[in-house]
């Protein structure tokens, strides 16, 4: 057996885990971290079965959006790859310049908020959430184009109240962490 092959099938291995642990690398991504072109990544991913990026994010979000209860796919701020009701989720953005200040390309702290916020409402298994306070912390600035990802976790129910902390990294550094208390209103008035 030749030397390449061996070194390829490992690289099948490792590349397979990476995708399952980050389904949202792209093959550039990949391809730095294999020291590899573009092109081999793009022939291993066919050889593997696996789907490009864009077709990897659509089958992902369709799934866990499914099983959101608090709000509609619309309303979700980012990309939702993955939840667990009750317990943890994922989701994804992609920052642009529309949503930095003009002058620094910094992105606008709302939109870091807004992703936080609605991934906290999402994972909460209730029909109807607010948040009740908000403990948050910008820790580095985050610049138009970076991929944020942030991951919440359900740290306790008490009540119709929940203690979500949810943080945010861009390239495993992160930049923001927020606890949130929310208040489940499984009856709500109609007006």
């Amino acid at each position: 057996m030749s030397r390449s092959s061996i070194h390829k099938r490992e690289r099948h291995k490792v590349l397979i885990d990476k995708i399952n642990d980050d389904p949202f690398l792209t093959d550039e991504e990949l391809a730095e971290k294999f020291n590899v072109s573009i092109p081999t990544i793009r022939l291993d991913r066919l050889e593997l079965g696996i789907p490009e990026l864009r077709e990897r994010v659509k089958n992902v979000a369709e799934e866990s959006y499914r099983k959101v209860k608090s709000m509609q796919v619309q309303e979700f701020f980012g990309e939702l790859l993955d939840i667990t009701l009750g317990e943890s989720g994922i989701s994804i953005l992609k920052t642009d310049e529309t949503m930095a200040f003009e002058k620094t390309k910094i992105i606008r702290g709302h939109f870091i908020y807004s992703m936080a916020e609605s991934l906290a409402i999402a994972v909460i298994d209730a029909h109807v959430a607010l948040v009740g306070v908000a403990n948050i912390k910008y820790k580095m600035p985050v610049y138009a184009g970076n991929k944020l990802i942030a991951k919440a976790e359900v740290k306790q129910k008490r009540g119709s109240n929940f203690i979500v902390w949810v943080k945010i990294s861009e390239k495993q550094v992160e930049v923001f962490r927020g606890k949130f208390i929310l208040v489940s209103l499984e009856k709500v008035e109609k007006r």
